[in-house]
């Protein structure tokens, strides 16, 4: 293994683990009581103030002369799909179900990434390479680990306006309705993502700039995050929190540093081995997101109770 590889795998390790600790720290973040799309709004505008400077001292000279109308369309693409619709559904589906949940339904990421880019002749698909029949078996695998996934029923990460609903009496199957929409919006959030990941490959043939692309796209994925809270909620909110705006600045700082950091590396090594080898190592941060679930907020995977 060269030294490159290396730092490729190894890096991806710590960035799923990272990622896993993340999911874990939001889902009790949006239990006391702040608003998904500000947490993608504010992470992604620290994203942006942080990842900046780097990206102009860089790869400047990696940029083109000219931005093309097709360019700046899929910047656009990325930064609505990657950003505001995957960030903004991931934390609706961690509110909902559990962090544990949340990490394991990325799970279907490879699976899907694989078929994505293999429809769009990104991906080489020969049925008598052993090599393609791996990655075929390892689709369906990855499909029905996160089908099985959906049937382990924990207890999500309450917030306090559920708390005392559930509380009030509602019943196990409001819960549990919650728990498949939960689950919906997980599954969609990982299908743009999917969708996102295999547009930034193709992007970075004509933009080869990662840490640009990751900069510009946290910039516009958070404009378009407030224009979405702004038309649906009719102002930019904080929510309810129950805690002081020192605080939440430094959830939001800490989250962000963390983000950026792990996504400018994902961009890097998309890059240099393509998305589905990216993707391969997202069980690792269903692992350490499961572990530190029942850890912290002794949330336990389970198959539930059958009367």
């Amino acid at each position: 293994m060269s030294g490159q590889e290396f730092v490729i795998v190894f890096g991806l390790i710590v960035a799923q683990f990272i990622y896993g600790g993340n999911s874990v720290f939001m889902g009790r973040v949006l239990a006391l009581g702040l608003d998904p799309l500000f947490l993608v709004i504010a992470g992604n505008l620290t994203n942006f103030s942080i990842l900046a400077p780097f990206a102009v001292a860089f790869e400047r000279k990696k940029w083109p002369e000219r931005l093309s109308p097709g360019l700046m369309l899929r910047f656009v693409l990325i930064a609505m799909g990657g950003v505001t619709a995957f960030q903004a559904l991931l934390l609706l589906g961690i509110e909902e179900t559990s962090p544990a949940m949340a990490s394991a339904m990325t799970n279907l990421a490879p699976g899907l990434i694989f078929i994505i880019a293999a429809c769009l002749r990104f991906e080489k698909v020969d049925i008598r390479c052993s090599y393609s029949r791996t990655k075929i078996g390892g689709t369906v695998l990855c499909l029905t680990g996160a089908m099985a996934m959906s049937l382990l029923h924990s207890p999500p990460a309450t917030s306090p306006t559920k708390l005392s609903s559930f509380v009030g009496g509602s019943s196990p199957a409001t819960a549990d309705g919650d728990w498949i929409l939960g689950c919906i919006y997980l599954l969609s959030a990982v299908f743009i993502l999917s969708c996102s990941m295999v547009l930034q490959a193709a992007t970075m043939n004509e933009f080869p700039a990662p840490l640009s692309l990751c900069t510009i796209s946290t910039l516009i994925g958070a404009v378009l995050t407030g224009a979405v809270q702004l038309f649906t909620e009719k102002k930019l909110d904080v929510g309810s929190p129950v805690m002081g705006v020192g605080t939440i600045a430094c959830i939001v700082l800490l989250g962000g540093m963390a983000t950026s950091m792990c996504n400018s590396f994902n961009m890097w090594c998309i890059k240099k081995r393509g998305p589905v080898f990216v993707s391969m190592f997202s069980p690792i941060g269903t692992v350490s997101s499961a572990i530190l679930s029942a850890l912290t907020l002794g949330q336990f995977l389970s198959m539930g109770r059958y009367d």
